[in-house]
């Protein structure tokens, strides 16, 4: 048999299974790829929000990452909760090192905040997100909040996209995905390299439970990068991904439910 592509998460636990790490391995067993995890941090968290966090040490990050890559390999790596200043700066150096030596592509999903507002990085940790981990990546990936608090900007309409682009490419990113999702009317996202343009719509699905969507979305690039996929060609595929697990996202708990991860093989449970 051959060996599927390899795909590491740098991210934090959600125990709840909706997001974070439990996210990202969902994601990547559905697109068929191995997925890998390198935990940065634990969190108690539901579908109500995150009622605690718990970052791990910098030397056990480092540990989890060399003890991945320099026996198994890696065809691409997602990042995700990085919680601190210290952690995003040890990530952003591991990245640094795995794309000089492996030429991995690495999508970056600078994570702020939880989908219920609750806080999953310092704010002390701002400018090294800019200034060492930004650089590091093939695409990033932010939403419109996250947009405002990387850079100032203030997105109100699909106009803004592209001053958001422009403003987050500043930082060094390779392309960057700016997604829409937050403005009325249709989904729509801008990815960008600052030359060429890709517009990318879907229908909004009247759906609440929706926990999970960005991890979701960041590590379904990640895996069709994994698979030699182009930028373009990888994000429009996971965001075709992404809508259907959205649509078909689940009530759990008493709050916001998860996106379904499974979606395309529903149908083929017996």
């Amino acid at each position: 048999m051959g060996i599927p592509p390899r795909v590491l998460t740098v991210a934090g636990s959600d125990s709840g299974g909706g997001a974070g790490i439990q996210a990202d391995l969902k994601t990547m067993l559905a697109l068929g790829v191995h997925g890998m995890s390198v935990l940065t941090a634990v969190t108690a968290q539901n579908s109500r929000g995150v009622q605690g966090a718990w970052e791990l040490p910098a030397e056990a990050v480092r540990a989890q990452f060399r003890s991945v890559v320099d026996d198994i390999g890696v065809q691409a790596v997602k990042t995700g909760m990085l919680a601190s200043v210290e952690l995003v700066e040890t990530v952003a150096g591991l990245l640094a090192e795995v794309g000089a030596r492996y030429g991995a592509p690495v999508v970056v999903d600078p994570v702020g905040v939880s989908k219920h507002g609750d806080a999953l990085l310092a704010a002390s940790a701002l400018d090294a997100v800019r200034t060492k981990l930004l650089p590091t990546a093939t695409v990033a990936t932010p939403n419109l909040d996250e947009v405002a608090w990387l850079t100032g900007v203030r997105v109100s309409t699909e106009a803004d996209l592209r001053r958001a682009a422009d403003a987050v490419l500043s930082y060094g990113p390779r392309w960057a995905l700016i997604k829409g999702g937050h403005l009325a009317g249709d989904a729509v996202d801008l990815l960008t390299d600052g030359t060429e343009e890709h517009w990318l719509r879907a229908v909004r699905h009247d759906n609440r439970h929706t926990h999970g969507t960005g991890c979701t979305l960041a590590s379904a690039i990640a895996a069709r990068l994994a698979q030699g996929r182009s930028v373009p060609e990888a994000v429009a595929d996971a965001k075709d991904y992404v809508t259907g697990a959205i649509a078909a996202g689940f009530p759990l708990g008493g709050g916001i439910g998860p996106v379904d991860h499974g979606w395309r093989f529903r149908d083929r449970r017996g």
